[in-house]
């Protein structure tokens, strides 16, 4: 039986498969990326306009850990679907520290540094700074600081385990899933 990711690349044009398949894992990290943004996203919102009212970097942050620590999860599986390293854990939490500060940054800024809030600004312009500071500059530099770091750091040995098993070979080549 053909995996997931074999059946949706059947649909996909010819010419754009070559390009996927070559850069399978920049594609899944996108992929998981951005159902956890969308978590993060939600919480984000749902804790500025609850219980954090007066902390949107504070909110940001619960926000991006909550999404960071199901990003690991989902990337371990199948994004990098490394073998456990002891060690992994660790070099994870602290490439993710560093990734939720680069996140916080940008909003830190706009807030703070360039005064783009109440009263200085209207309510609607401080929630279209604070979203796209931290929501989407913020984001988009951690991401690419994250796939970065997890490649280089965290996730760095593919399993081998099924490569050249009828299931694997095909679509995707040797590489499996």
């Amino acid at each position: 039986m053909p995996s997931l990711t074999q059946r949706v690349l059947a649909r996909v044009p010819g010419r754009v498969r070559p390009a996927l398949v070559r850069h399978r894992r920049l594609v899944k990290f996108l992929l998981v990326g951005s159902g956890c943004f969308a978590l993060t996203v939600l919480i984000n919102y749902a804790l500025r306009f609850t219980v954090m009212p007066s902390k949107p970097v504070l909110a940001l942050t619960v926000a991006t850990v909550v999404g960071t620590v199901l990003s690991y999860l989902l990337n371990r599986r199948w994004s990098f679907r490394s073998s456990w390293r002891r060690r992994e854990p660790l070099l994870f939490v602290l490439v993710s520290a560093v990734a939720v500060a680069v996140n916080d940054l940008p909003l830190i800024a706009s807030r703070y540094l360039l005064n783009l809030r109440e009263p200085w600004v209207s309510p609607f312009t401080q929630e279209l700074a604070d979203f796209l500071s931290g929501m989407v500059l913020g984001t988009f530099v951690a991401m690419l600081f994250r796939f970065w770091a997890m490649q280089r750091w965290v996730f760095t040995r593919v399993e081998e385990a099924g490569a050249g098993s009828p299931a694997s070979v095909g679509v995707l080549g040797s590489e499996g899933q």
